[in-house]
Formats: C-alpha cells, sequence, structure tokens
C-alpha cells in the first residue's frame, strides 16, 4: 500500500496522520497478510460477522506501513458486506485504507451526494453504491490485550458478539486507544447541535423564537410550530440508519440549532448514544 497514496486520504480528510484507519479486504483468507499473532477469536467472529459492520483492532504485520495504523503496531480491518466495494476489492484481489469520506470530524456521509458537496476537488472519483444500509461506522472490537474488548459501539451489539463467542465481551465507554472516531468532538453538523431530555424539549418550545430543527423521539404536539421538524423511529437499529440522513436534512433547514431528543439508554442503542454524545460535543 504506497505510502504516498495513503497520505493522501489524510491530506483529502484533514485528519491529524497519528489518527489510524481502517483496511478494508477482500476475503477473511487476507487477514494474515495483514495482522500477526491473531487469536482464534478473530476468525470465530470474521466468520460469524463478516463480510459486515465489524472491525477488528490486531497486531499489525511487520511489512505494514505505519502510516496506515498512525504510527500504531496494531491495524484495523474489516470485510465490507457492500456488494459494489466487495466486487471491487475481489476482482483485483485488493486492500483499501479508507475512512469515512468526509472531513475531519464532520458528519458521516450516507449518499454520494453528501461526498460530494463535501470533498469535491479534494477527491478523484467517487464509486457510488447508493444509500448506506446500516447507516452508522462499524463496530470496532480490540483482540489484542487477551481479552475481547468493543472500543467503538456499531451495529453488531455486545451481545451478538457475546453470542457467538460463548464469553464476556467488554465495552470500554472511556480508553486512550487511537481508533477511528475515537475524538471527543466528531460526526458533527456544520450547525451547533445539542441532545436533551423530553423536558427539555418541551421547556425551550416552549420559551425560545430560534429556528430550531428537531429530531424527535417522542410525536410533538401538532400544535407546536418549529422551522424544521422530523419524529425518528422507536428501533435502534432504523434509528442508526436514519441518523446521519436526518442530521444532515436539518443541516441544510437552515435552522440556527439542531436538538435532539435523548433516546433511551439502554445497551441497545450504545452506537446511537455515542455518535449523539460526540456531535453535541462543544469545545471549552
Amino acid at each position: 500500500m504506497p505510502q504516498a497514496a495513503v497520505s493522501k486520504i489524510f491530506v483529502a480528510k484533514g485528519r491529524p496522520a497519528d489518527h489510524p484507519l481502517i483496511v478494508h479486504l477482500h476475503a477473511a483468507a487476507a487477514l494474515k497478510d495483514w495482522a500477526k499473532d491473531i487469536p482464534q477469536e478473530a476468525f470465530t467472529l470474521a466468520s460469524a460477522f463478516w463480510p459486515g459492520p465489524l472491525t477488528l483492532l490486531l497486531n499489525k504485520a511487520d511489512h505494514v506501513d505505519s502510516c496506515v495504523t498512525g504510527g500504531l503496531d496494531t491495524i484495523g480491518l474489516r470485510v465490507s458486506a457492500h456488494p459494489v466495494l466487495l466486487q471491487l476489492l475481489a476482482s483485483e484481489q485488493l486492500a483499501v485504507a479508507a475512512p469515512s469520506a468526509n472531513p475531519y470530524k464532520r458528519l458521516s456521509p450516507t449518499s454520494a451526494q453528501q461526498v460530494m458537496e463535501t470533498m469535491d476537488g479534494k477527491i478523484d472519483a467517487i464509486l457510488d453504491g447508493g444509500e448506506c444500509e446500516f447507516g452508522l461506522e462499524s463496530t470496532i472490537v480490540s483482540l489484542v490485550s487477551g481479552s475481547v474488548q468493543v472500543l467503538r459501539a456499531g451495529p453488531i451489539s455486545v451481545q451478538q458478539l457475546e453470542q457467538v463467542l460463548g464469553s464476556q465481551v467488554t465495552y470500554l465507554q472511556s480508553h486512550q486507544v487511537k481508533v477511528s472516531g475515537n475524538v471527543a468532538a466528531h460526526y458533527q453538523p456544520q450547525t451547533r447541535l445539542c441532545c436533551l431530555n423530553t423536558t427539555q424539549l418541551t421547556e425551550l418550545l416552549n420559551t425560545t423564537d430560534m429556528k430550531l430543527a428537531i429530531l424527535s423521539f417522542s410525536p410533538l404536539a401538532a400544535n407546536i410550530s418549529v422551522h424544521w421538524r422530523y419524529q425518528m423511529p422507536q428501533d435502534a437499529v432504523q434509528y442508526g440508519r436514519r441518523l446521519y440522513q436526518k442530521l444532515y436534512q436539518a443541516d441544510q433547514s437552515g435552522a440556527e440549532l439542531i436538538v435532539v431528543e435523548k433516546p433511551p439508554l439502554d445497551d441497545s442503542w450504545l452506537a446511537v448514544q455515542n455518535r449523539l454524545i460526540r456531535a453535541a460535543y462543544q469545545d471549552g
């Protein structure tokens, strides 16, 4: 994987060079080409969830250039379930270093049109495979410490991982491991975003004259007039599929503030909660 080509990814995104990339493989058989000292759990998870939204963090093979891994001795590997990407990788026996196609820390795109609007002039081409199926970034699982740890919640839950492995999987909500998406402010629209519970949202609606774009979880009263609104799905998976798409629409609506009504706090919502916390984070 030529260093010059990989470095262009960081330039295009404005991404720090020490923020590691995920390498997309054409098949699980290529794991041994990119990682070493691979535990059996990695092959078990790959067999169960690849192709799919699961990234495995492993010890990188000695030949892997550190520009891909942000200077770390670990590497994130994944086999995507998207048929267009899979066909490209399989036909050429390729591996591709590929983060989200967006400026660093900004809202993740879910369509080629969004990529064009934020990355036009910074990349040479777009491979349009249609709307994203899962909506959220992959689950990242570390297998380098002798245990199985989720470092980034995603479409594949802790419970699903435990069912396949037959052993405990921990979710590290706070950690210092450098992986994709592990910064305080991330997945952010241009418009300021805040997350409120139902009571706080009701109070805001009754006291402000700001132009609000609202992603609600509970139904809003029909007589409440807001600049832009959308009621999000009640199911965590469907909510995740819609989240970035609706945040993008809210961002384009001309609102002064995007308000997201907080969804439930149970474990099935970990991935959504993770993205909302980072999307709402404000420095200082």
